[in-house]
């Protein structure tokens, strides 16, 4: 079976200490990991080492709907780059690489089935870019 990557990316304004410390602490990762202003991340746990475990809760923000993200990290260069392994076996990568004055941030993952790999990429995006709102911004 060939899995089908996608990746996204942003430019983040902030050096690369700053921009791996906001995107893994679990203190600002509830302040960012969501797609849209009615969603939330109420909570976030993260153990940042191989074999660690990552866990953020995602709802909306009327309780309609929500669900564990969670996954589990195989690679882990600090301030560089972590790959994890998704409870359904795809994995993700999150590299972190010095631009200039900012960090470009890249995400590559492996797609899933259930929806359009236009709306992962959508969807993943926006997550990403309500990160880069916060680390700029705070």
């Amino acid at each position: 079976m060939n899995t089908v990557k996608i990746s996204v990316q942003a430019n983040i304004l902030a050096d690369t200490k700053k921009v791996w410390d906001y995107y893994t602490n679990p203190k600002h990762i509830t302040k960012w990991n969501f797609a849209s202003p009615d969603w939330q991340c109420p909570k976030a746990e993260n153990d940042l080492r191989v074999g660690g475990k990552y866990s953020a809760r995602m709802e909306a923000k009327d309780g309609s709907w929500g669900f564990d993200f969670e996954a589990t990290y195989s690679e882990v260069t600090d301030q560089k780059s972590f790959t994890y392994v998704l409870g359904d076996g795809r994995v993700a990568t999150v590299e972190f690489k010095p631009q200039g004055n900012g960090t470009n941030v890249i995400v590559t993952f492996d797609a899933e089935t259930e929806n359009s790999e236009e709306m992962q990429r959508g969807g993943w995006q926006a997550i990403l870019d309500n990160f880069k709102k916060y680390a700029e911004a705070n």
